[in-house]
């Protein structure tokens, strides 16, 4: 039976760590290091506890920006870029193993989810505009033209080779890209000999083995809508992945309607279920990844249902009426201000 907590509050979208865990450093043998910059169209940050050396964090951010490049949807040069734009008939096109990789991850939700999440969203979701000056509501022809173009049933994956039945085809990872970069960047750093590190890319939050204290790192909960400094809960990870999906991330207001940027590929317009965010602990950020944007399309009580069934993940669900919805085990790992 899944556990429920009432509150109004948010879930963490940018986030934000809190100062004790990312400042408590007293007693250290190193002072942490970081390095930001903005990439994958959000701040990306990298902070390692247990060393100083820059040097790390230097190729961390260029294996960050070498996957952008890879798996950009807008970047002319980038695999999905050349992907979304083949020429017609082309039945297959061989690909990076990452890139292929990364399309089977979205495919393995799409699947999941039975089409509330599909990575083939691309016609729709370049319709809309949520970093446009004046955002606007596409026209309702536009949208209706182009909903026969998504359907994950018509791409495969075979080996290093992408595989399309439909010419129209395109493909959009913003809703995964992020988290399996997150567990690329994590392999580099552990590579290296970083036992202690988090890595932050917006709304998603890696963390490598714990803080040099002993202690969980704590991830900050924010509410929706508030500064990033307003939190109202925390998480303690060790070792895990937190990512969140909600209607106030990417998300602009026309005629009185909150429009945001987690599309139903079925209608073509932002969902509207009554959840406000999902967030998702997970020990790889892509699973992170695909479940907050799955779990959030399909609701809150299939949404439960299918996080239910995988071992190793857990979620918060909130609700527009402001209440709290932890799947099983969650509720444990879940420190709210009472």
């Amino acid at each position: 039976m899944n556990t429920e907590r009432k509150g109004r509050i948010g879930l963490l979208l940018a986030a934000a760590c809190l100062a004790a865990a990312l400042t408590g450093c007293a007693g250290k043998a190193a002072e942490p290091v970081s390095r930001s910059g903005f990439l994958l169209n959000t701040f990306v940050t990298v902070t390692l506890y247990d060393t100083e050396d820059e040097s790390i964090l230097d190729g961390c951010m260029e294996l960050c920006r070498n996957y952008e490049g890879l798996l950009s949807r807008t970047e002319e040069t980038s695999e999905i870029y050349r992907i979304n734009h083949r020429e017609p008939g082309t039945a297959e096109m061989e690909v990076s193993e990452d890139t292929a990789e990364v399309i089977e991850e979205g495919l393995r939700y799409s699947r999941l989810s039975g089409g509330a999440f599909d990575i083939t969203i691309e016609p729709l979701s370049s319709l809309w505009d949520f970093t446009a000056q004046n955002p606007k509501v596409p026209e309702e022809e536009q949208i209706r033209e182009n909903l026969s173009r998504v359907g994950y049933e018509k791409i495969s994956v075979s080996g290093n080779k992408v595989l399309f039945s439909d010419d129209e085809t395109a493909i959009d990872l913003g809703a995964i890209a992020k988290g399996y970069i997150a567990d690329r960047m994590k392999e580099y750093l552990e590579e290296r000999g970083v036992r202690s590190a988090i890595i932050n890319l917006g709304g998603n939050v890696l963390c490598i083995g714990k803080n040099t204290d002993g202690n969980p790192f704590r991830i900050g909960i924010q509410r929706p809508y508030g500064d990033y400094s307003e939190t109202i809960g925390l998480v303690e990870a060790e070792d895990l992945s937190v990512v969140s999906s909600g209607v106030y991330e990417r998300h602009f207001e026309q005629d009185g309607v909150n429009y945001h940027h987690i599309l139903n590929p079925k209608t073509g317009y932002p969902y509207d279920n009554g959840l406000t965010a999902v967030t998702i602990l997970s020990g790889r950020s892509v699973d992170g990844d695909g479940l907050s944007t799955a779990c959030f399309s399909l609701g809150l009580e299939k949404g439960m249902e299918l996080l239910d069934s995988i071992d190793g993940v857990w979620g918060v669900f909130i609700t527009d009426d402001g209440e709290l919805h932890c799947s099983r085990g969650m509720e444990e790992k879940l420190i709210t201000e009472e």
